[in-house]
């Protein structure tokens, strides 16, 4: 494992960090839970990340994660970084939810509690309001800094625009964003569409980039066309309406260029983001210990490409809406 700068700060984030969106939540098994994230730490993980709406249902992956935090991590407080959000809809009522100081004082504080933490390392606010004045969202942001429920503030889906405002604002109040966190992959690259990643850059805050695999559908179990049983696609309207014919045949040119690597798809795609030394961190996550190690795999396979490939690649997945890729998300 290899450590990136994360903005101009002095936190440095693994290049492979390890989301808990789903697989544990209130049903899952908890040894199944342990191992994956003593997997993940053995490995070089350090970076864990929540928000007060993971599990299913809200609030359970952040009580399972202080229940194994209690039991594996206890005396490794200082060696990893716990982040968590606010900002999606979590609770009942006009106050669980987007980017009013009520609604992000009460989820920090609830998410402490089950945690069973003081503080933690990185709190985001999970996506942009459009009713809150961003002001107020800033002023959370920076109560809860100031109060020592976390070390560091950081934003999540901000557009470039946006994470310019906010960054201003918060430099007005003396603190700094330490990074956004976006979506991003080879099939979804809106992000590239307002040079987020240059803005961000010239700002000083870090990139973690989340779903780098487009939820499964960069690997290798939907290129003959056809959704397996046991996939998430099952599960996911966007992931059917996305699986067009078009998009197989090209996962299939991505297949083949992978092997010509000596890569899995998976490796390539995860390979694909960290050639981007403004990624600072990519975010996967696991429902088993197999599913995590094909990812750490992937670093010790070559992350540089030539031109051509990158023509290839800039050919099949140009990152925009043409050919019904990929949707716009927020």
């Amino acid at each position: 494992m290899e450590y990136r700068r994360a903005g101009k700060s002095g936190l440095f984030l693994p290049e492979l960090s390890f989301g808990l969106w789903q697989n544990f939540g209130k049903d899952s098994d908890y040894r199944q839970c342990r191992n994956i994230l003593k997997t993940a730490f053995d490995n070089g993980i350090t970076y864990f990340d929540l928000a007060d709406n993971y599990g299913p249902p809200a609030w359970s992956a952040e009580e399972r994660f202080g229940q194994i935090m209690r039991d594996l991590f206890v005396n490794h407080r200082d060696e990893i970084i716990v982040a968590t959000k606010a900002g999606y809809d979590c609770w009942n009522g006009p106050y669980g939810n987007w980017g009013s100081k009520k609604h992000l004082i009460a989820s920090i504080d609830r998410s402490l509690g089950l945690l069973g933490l003081e503080y933690v390392d990185i709190f985001y606010h999970h996506r942009p309001d459009p009713v809150t004045p961003m002001e107020e969202t800033a002023e959370a942001l920076e109560s809860i800094v100031r109060s020592g429920k976390a070390l560091y503030i950081a934003i999540s889906n901000y557009s470039r625009e946006e994470a310019v405002k906010m960054a201003k604002l918060m430099e007005k109040r003396g603190l700094h964003i330490l990074v956004n966190q976006v979506r991003y992959n080879i099939i979804d690259r809106h992000i590239e569409d307002d040079d987020l990643l240059e803005g961000l850059d010239e700002l000083g805050i870090g990139c973690v980039v989340f779903s780098p695999l487009n939820q499964g559908i960069l690997t290798r179990k939907y290129l003959s066309g056809d959704i397996p049983p046991d996939a998430r696609g099952t599960r996911s309207d966007r992931i059917r309406k996305e699986l067009t014919p078009k998009l197989v045949e090209n996962l299939r040119v991505l297949d083949r260029m992978a092997i010509e690597r000596g890569q899995t798809i998976s490796e390539l795609a995860i390979a694909w983001l960290l050639f981007n030394k403004r990624v600072t961190s990519v975010l996967i996550g696991a429902r088993t210990e197999g599913q995590l190690m094909e990812n750490i795999m992937a670093l010790g396979k070559s992350r540089e490409f030539e031109e051509p490939e990158i023509a290839v690649i800039n050919k099949y997945f140009p990152g925009n809406l043409e050919g019904g890729l990929h949707e716009k998300t927020t």
